[in-house]
């Protein structure tokens, strides 16, 4: 009697960190550090060039080398003592002997005089180098001081905070006229972006109220016992197809809404919007013979707690409804790894090739009609969930398992 085969057991999640590393500030190569460094080098250059031009000229002017300015034609009794030339101390010279010594010793002072000279220009050069690169440090930081602005700026509005502007004041030169050029363009987003909030919230009215009111009017056709069968068959096609364009709608609005970052945030914990994901789905489960397991750790993090649920629930479906008949299993997990918040959905299904994981998050992109039937779904899920995540400053990830399935890994900042 042949057995059934065990489903096979969770692949291993993935121990990749989807953050990557981010540099010290210190060693990135900004534009204030190579200006520094342009600033310090030319002065250490200079400074170079004209400590050697010195030392050149004071070497010209001592005669380093010549003949003595003065020589002894006669002496007698003549006693000499001194520190610096031990050698004329000597009583028992000769004239010339003691002519040589004199100049001799001439030549070496003016050696130490030199070496003195070079010593100390040398430390005098590196202590002003040092000042050097720190004035161009700080006169960087001035000149880039708008850029900065800028930046700032910029960030601000990446947070979907369009209201922000630079405003910079000063001289009218190549940086003001950046920033000007950059204040027009928030103010024309911003006005993109407002008309497009009013069409979303002038479409989500247009749209739904006709499908609602169609769907009433099928459904009240559809409650006449007297009803052809024919007409009952209709109906529900009719129905269905209604249903169908109100999720459409649905997933569209959410879609567009979801794309701008999330103004009001309250503590939301991922194990409970995953349980409540999971008992919305239990049913579907049950009926294709889909086990779902997994163990969800609290995970609090600031977000809006129906757009969450709803990166839940589309994950877990979709997890659910392209599945293994039968032997099928799906895995929900929730956790908080190297400071995020952490959702995993793991399950069983058929094979999804690598180069076409990225094709899955797109609007309306299909793998192929099994994963995809009309019945499903209308092909937004995934990309509600990647949309929902970015505006939590999150991201989604997909990983192919060996043998079918995915594991799809969510990170939320806690």
């Amino acid at each position: 009697m042949a057995t059934t085969p065990a489903p096979p057991g969770a692949p291993p999640k993935p121990t990749w960190d989807p953050r990557s590393a981010t540099p010290l500030p210190w060693l990135r190569p900004t534009i204030r550090i190579r200006l520094t460094l342009l600033y310090g080098g030319m002065f250490l250059i200079a400074g170079i060039l004209l400590l050697s031009i010195i030392y050149l000229l004071a070497a010209q002017a001592v005669r380093t080398g010549n003949q003595p300015l003065y020589k002894i034609v006669d002496f007698q009794d003549l006693q000499v003592a001194s520190n610096d030339c031990p050698g004329v101390t000597n009583g028992n010279l000769s004239l010339s002997q003691f002519n040589a010594a004199i100049s001799d010793c001439i030549d070496h002072q003016r050696q130490v005089a030199l070496d003195r000279l070079l010593s100390r220009s040398l430390l005098a050069l590196l202590g002003l180098a040092v000042i050097a690169f720190a004035f161009g440090y700080a006169m960087a930081g001035r000149v880039l001081s708008p850029l900065g602005r800028i930046t700032r700026t910029a960030r601000a509005v990446a947070g979907s905070d369009l209201s922000r502007r630079i405003e910079l004041d000063g001289p009218d030169d190549e940086l003001k006229e950046l920033a000007d050029t950059f204040d027009d363009m928030l103010e024309r987003l911003q006005r993109a972006f407002t008309a497009q909030q009013r069409f979303v919230g002038n479409a989500s009215h247009e749209l739904r109220t006709p499908l609602a009111i169609n769907r009433t009017l099928l459904e009240v056709h559809l409650s006449d016992p007297n009803a052809p069968v024919e007409l009952q068959q209709l109906g529900k096609t009719l129905l269905a197809t209604n249903e169908r364009s109100e999720q459409l709608v649905e997933g569209l609005l959410l879609l567009a809404r979801s794309d701008n970052q999330i103004v009001e945030r309250k503590p939301v914990d991922l194990a409970e919007v995953a349980g409540q994901a999971i008992d919305q789905v239990r049913a579907e489960a049950d009926t294709n013979d889909v086990e779902i397991r997994g163990t969800r750790e609290p995970a609090v993090v600031q977000g809006n707690g129906v757009l969450l649920e709803r990166i839940a629930l589309n994950l877990v479906q979709n997890a659910v409804r392209y599945n293994v008949a039968g032997q099928g299993w799906v895995e929900v997990t929730t956790a908080v790894e190297n400071g995020h918040a952490v959702l995993v959905v793991t399950n069983t299904g058929p094979v999804v090739p690598a180069y076409e994981i990225d094709n899955l998050f797109e609007p309306f992109r299909r793998l192929r009609t099994e994963r995809t039937g009309s019945d499903k779904g209308v092909g937004l899920g995934l990309s509600i969930a990647r949309s929902v995540a970015r505006a939590h400053g999150g991201h989604i990830y997909a990983q192919p398992c060996e043998g079918g399935g995915l594991v799809m890994r969510v990170t939320l900042p806690v």
